[in-house]
């Protein structure tokens, strides 16, 4: 009897055993597995942290800033203490900057990089580049003496034949097409990036540093407080803007153009003809910087201007804004958002 009872005790007993150690063996493998997720779901934050949406400021001696909100900026990189970096776009899951050298203003920079945090060396080897687009599966910088150069990838770039030797300070992909502006009035458009077709406005001798398009109306700015409009990007018109500032940058966005420049200057337009600057309505929006403003963007339901000395200023409306502290005193040329 005992030997049954202490064999069926051992039985039992064993038997337990065998089933407390499978509820061990099951909890520690879902254990296991629960950290494999955790990490897993660690790795994938940590990953899209470093590719999250926000602002990107690219300035001279090789400044880069980033943000997530527009109003706290991280010191990103400086690339090279000479460089000058004059444009920014995010584009084709690419971020892409370009400039020169300043202390030869030949030497062309080319930067590209997936994060916004490190960056590539692409120069293509043409010297001071001032403008960057991207549209119809081709990046298009240009720069001094006429120079425009495309790529597919961001790595190779071709040498076009722009028709012209002036200079082109900007570039942008609009409605359909590339329109580049520059020197005594020059406006290139092309389809293609590869053929540009001249539609320069004779006569001139001032500058256009920018251009864009919204609400049917191309529209670009310049030097002197010229700016110029048209329906078809082929014929221009002069629009007033009741200033001779220079004015640097223009974008379309939240339904109105915005345009930024000498001075801290800062004017929109719904239609483009028509322009608007501080003091507005009740007088209690008006300038907050006298800083020379270069760099305009919209992201996040907000306005983002950078200019000289670090500046940054920020705007729901492109009618009152707001001073943010950089950290930096180094002239901020450009602005990109991604989202």
């Amino acid at each position: 009897m005992f030997g049954s009872t202490e064999t069926n005790s051992s039985i039992f007993t064993s038997g337990i055993e065998g089933k407390m150690k499978k509820i061990l063996h099951i909890i520690l493998i879902s254990c296991f597995s629960l950290t494999i997720i955790s990490c897993a779901k660690k790795s994938s934050t940590s990953s899209s942290s470093t590719t999250s949406s926000g602002l990107y400021v690219v300035g001279d001696n090789g400044t880069i800033l980033t943000s997530t909100d527009g109003t706290t900026w991280d010191y990103s990189s400086s690339y090279n203490t000479p460089s000058r970096l004059r444009s920014v776009i995010y584009a084709n899951s690419t971020f892409m900057t370009v400039g020169y050298n300043a202390d030869n203003l030949i030497d062309d920079i080319i930067l590209s990089s997936s994060d916004g945090i490190t960056w590539d060396n692409k120069r293509s080897g043409t010297g001071n580049l001032r403008g960057v687009a991207y549209g119809n599966n081709k990046f298009v910088v240009v720069g001094l003496s006429g120079h425009i150069s495309t790529s597919s990838d961001g790595t190779s770039w071709d040498n076009r034949t722009s028709g012209t030797t002036n200079w082109l300070y900007g570039v942008n992909y609009i409605n359909n097409q590339f329109v580049a502006v520059g020197d005594k009035g020059t406006i290139l458009t092309s389809s293609d990036a590869i053929s540009w077709d001249n539609r320069t406005i004779a006569g001139q001798s001032n500058y256009l540093y920018h251009v864009a398009y919204g609400n049917s109306k191309y529209v670009a700015v310049g030097a002197n407080g010229w700016i110029v409009t048209s329906s078809d990007g082929i014929s221009w018109d002069n629009a007033s803007s009741g200033t001779n500032s220079f004015l640097s940058q223009i974008i379309y966005a939240n339904g109105i153009f915005l345009l930024i420049g000498e001075g801290g200057i800062t004017l929109n337009s719904t239609d483009g003809t028509t322009w608007n600057g501080p003091p507005y309505q009740d007088n209690s929006c008006t300038n907050v910087t006298s800083e020379d403003l270069y760099g305009l963007t919209y992201g996040n339901d907000k306005f983002v201007a950078t200019g000289f000395s670090g500046t940054i200023i920020t705007s729901t409306d492109g009618m009152c804004w707001d001073n943010k502290t950089t950290g930096t005193t180094k002239a901020l040329n450009a602005v990109t958002y991604r989202e």
